[in-house]
């Protein structure tokens, strides 16, 4: 059986491909909204790395997320893991081309926020201090309990 969403979207007639396109869609989504996965990439960004430095450069990630999070973008075929036989043995990662493409849209994110930075954070502040902030729900709805 189909899973969430993927079979509601069926039971509502949603055409099959259209399902898995949105499935692909939301779980692509995921992937890239991911935290580690947008750092690994950026590092990544500036060529091959190893995995000891692309650990040392991604701060914050233990090497077990690291590893999982270096597995899943393989999968994706968005980062490329070559082995070496030399001794002590040398793997590398590197981003594939959809990989650089990725990164490209990163960087026009990470740009766009840089520009905008001020107004979020005013923003932000300025929501943090209005008296109607404080447990009030987004959109105004009444709060039950």
């Amino acid at each position: 059986m189909a899973n969430f969403p993927g079979a509601e979207l069926a039971q509502r007639g949603v055409a099959p491909d259209c399902v898995r396109t949105i499935e692909l869609v939301r779980d692509v989504l995921a992937r890239v909204g991911d935290k580690w996965t947008l750092l690994t990439i950026t590092v990544l960004a500036s060529g091959p790395l190893r995995f000891t430095a692309l650990h040392e450069q991604v701060a914050g990630i233990s090497q077990r997320m690291l590893s999982q999070t270096l597995r899943a973008l393989t999968r994706d075929g968005l980062v490329t893991r070559s082995a070496y036989p030399e001794v002590p043995p040398r793997v590398e990662y590197a981003l594939t081309p959809l990989g650089r493409s990725l990164s490209e849209a990163v960087d026009g994110l990470v740009r766009w926020i840089r520009d905008h930075q001020g107004d979020i954070a005013g923003n932000r502040d300025e929501f943090d201090r209005a008296p109607s902030a404080a447990g009030q729900p987004v959109g105004g709805g009444v709060r039950r309990r």
